[in-house]
């Protein structure tokens, strides 16, 4: 657990965190967001020492940190900042590897633990172990940087802005890694973040500071729902309906989608679907594949002339996405249903826009 009593911190007469108090809890994501300048860079730093109190005191499981050493309490926390700052002149197995090694591993434990944790993060050792980060897209550059933050498997994690330096499809995808691998670990995680959609969608609970106070602590629901201040209210925003879809798994709402198997011809598929004007097209391993329309279909002899065919990321979610992923999926496609998949692209089912509709009434 880590615990903020009283924290203050004062730069050149400028005080940066005022008296800040909280606790986040083991297993647990808190999420510190606010205004540029608003001390959330400071906060963080203050956890591991990389910045000092001016005042009050950090505790990390009951232990002050101002009586560890700093190097023993920095290689317990794991730190992924939005820079990634990977050593350019490493590969990436050596980068995972760099504290596993300070703390003496042996190198076959070592070697084990760097591929297990690319695979975790979704990137083949095969293929990227070798690799230097100039030969990175941002996305693989970020997945590492988390891989090596979570190498000597510390029980605390905290990241500064890990995602910000990305595209936004990118970003979306690598907090569903980051939602899979937290499921799996229960880290103890503080997150920096400027995104409000990310804050909500990841956090157990909300830090909203602001010129470094803490202007209010709670779950993401309590703060959309129950906003402590004009300020958060004004932060939070309009939508706060649509931003409760954040926070609301997709699966939820899973229906049995209608599907159709690209290899065969169109009159054995379609037999006994009259009443069906589109369909999901298949595989013959059930993985999605692309659309299609009825009419189309009647203008090839088998599916495969007549559907409209399509990479699995491009027209559907997959099985950890949120409402409000599934939404912008059918607002961008101009469709009112969208296709869920699992991590191999399989078919699992689908959405309906009057589900989505129906959850954001609930919220009001």
């Amino acid at each position: 657990m880590i615990r903020l009593e009283h924290v203050t911190r004062v730069f050149d007469g400028t005080t940066a965190v005022s008296n800040l108090s909280f606790d986040v809890t083991d297993g647990s994501v808190c999420v510190l967001i606010g205004p540029s300048g608003c001390g959330k860079t400071t906060t963080l730093k203050m956890v591991n020492r990389l910045i000092e109190p001016s005042s009050g005191a950090v505790f990390v499981n009951g232990q002050n940190t101002r009586n560890l050493k700093a190097e023993q309490l920095r290689r317990s926390i794991g730190y992924a900042i939005q820079s990634v700052g990977l050593f350019p002149h490493m590969t990436v197995m050596d980068n995972i590897g760099v504290v596993p090694r300070l703390l003496h591993w042996e190198k076959a434990r070592v070697l084990a633990r760097c591929e297990e944790l690319l695979d975790m993060v979704g990137l083949s050792p095969a293929a990227h172990a070798a690799k230097y980060p100039h030969q990175l897209s941002g996305g693989e550059a970020q997945r590492v940087g988390v891989a090596r933050a979570l190498a000597a498997d510390p029980p605390i994690l905290l990241m500064d802005e890990p995602f910000g330096a990305v595209d936004p499809l990118t970003r979306e995808r690598l907090q569903t890694r980051f939602l899979r691998i937290q499921r799996k670990l229960r880290k103890t995680v503080m997150f920096v973040t400027h995104d409000l959609d990310e804050a909500i969608r990841l956090a157990d609970k909300i830090a909203i500071l602001d010129s470094g106070r803490l202007i209010q602590y709670d779950t993401p629901e309590v703060i959309l729902s129950h906003p402590a201040s004009r300020f958060v209210k004004d932060f939070v925003g309009t939508d706060r309906a649509l931003k409760r879809l954040s926070r609301i798994s997709a699966v939820k709402f899973l229906r049995p989608a209608v599907s159709i198997r690209v290899d065969v011809n169109v009159a054995q598929a379609v037999a006994g679907r009259d009443r069906y004007r589109w369909f999901w097209v298949i595989d013959e391993n059930d993985r999605l594949v692309g659309w299609a329309d009825r009419d189309d279909l009647q203008q090839g002899a088998t599916v495969h002339e007549g559907a409209h065919l399509a990479d699995p990321g491009d027209i559907a979610v997959e099985q950890d996405a949120t409402l409000r992923e599934a939404l912008s999926r059918m607002l961008g496609l101009g469709f009112k249903y969208v296709p869920v998949v699992d991590e191999q692209g399989i078919l699992l089912g689908e959405l309906a826009l009057e589900d989505v509709e129906s959850a954001t009434r609930e919220g009001d």
